[in-house]
């Protein structure tokens, strides 16, 4: 069963059209109009394995807001789409990863229950033309349309690229891991019968 979606999201702030495969090769595409997070989107990709292809056009003359948190929105959506019913997959992700001083960790549920935890303090409120705040919003946006738990945990760091680069590495390494079809698991991997 191929586990790939897309989505074409159409606003007076952004246009976007997004498509995953979760079984991929590590294979982006990315033309965000928003260099950083086109840059840790492509380590998403290449850590989780997976296939993204993105092509947005928002408003980033005002600034990278609403095109950040539209692809969030939209990542979210075709995460969850391309799941179906998460027959067996193994649910849960964690990953550890380091990035020279920095030490991220991310930790997922695909559990149907959006929630976003985040334990990180960036030093620098911009990286080049980034708002580092936008990390938060992407994060919350994707969990809350993937409807998973996401806890992302920075143990440490002094440079604000490098803590984001750990974050997007982990994230994708957590959701490789949780993605996954583990032929032990017999049917959804939840007492209730669905997630």
């Amino acid at each position: 069963m191929d586990r790939i979606s897309n989505i074409t999201r159409k606003t007076n702030e952004t246009n976007i059209e997004l498509a995953l495969n979760i079984d991929g090769q590590g294979i982006s595409k990315l033309e965000t109009g928003v260099p950083f997070l086109s840059h840790m989107l492509d380590l998403f990709t290449k850590h989780g394995q997976f296939d993204l292809h993105i092509q947005a056009d928002g408003d980033t003359e005002v600034d990278d807001h609403h095109t950040t948190e539209d692809i969030g929105i939209c990542l979210g959506q075709v995460l969850k789409e391309a799941l179906g019913d998460k027959r067996g997959i193994k649910r849960y992700g964690n990953a550890f990863v380091p990035m020279d001083e920095a030490l991220a960790q991310v930790v997922v549920d695909l559990s149907n229950r959006p929630h976003l935890e985040m334990r990180a303090e960036f030093p620098s409120q911009k990286v080049g033309t980034f708002d580092t705040e936008l990390v938060h919003e992407f994060l919350w946006k994707l969990a809350l349309e993937a409807r998973m738990n996401l806890h992302v945990i920075v143990h440490y760091g002094q440079n604000t690229h490098h803590i984001i680069e750990a974050i997007f590495k982990a994230l994708g390494r957590a959701l490789d891991e949780a993605t996954t079809i583990d032929p032990t698991i017999k049917g959804i991997p939840s007492t209730k019968g669905m997630l």
